[in-house]
């Protein structure tokens, strides 16, 4: 991939990004708390399969 498509495709990444916060802000907030919550149970597991590896 060229680096101006790279640059273009993170351009309209961020722009849709920029628009759905502004235009559905409750919908955004709960898209980045329920991406929280998937990243701190991904966590989670992880430390509960490392101390059984441990243990």
């Amino acid at each position: 991939m060229t680096d101006v498509a790279k640059k273009s495709i993170t351009f309209l990444v961020l722009a849709f990004a920029v628009f759905y916060l502004l235009s559905q802000p409750e919908n955004a907030a709960h898209a980045i708390k329920g991406a929280g919550e998937a990243v701190a149970n991904g966590f989670e597991q992880l430390m509960r399969f490392l101390s059984t590896l441990a243990s």
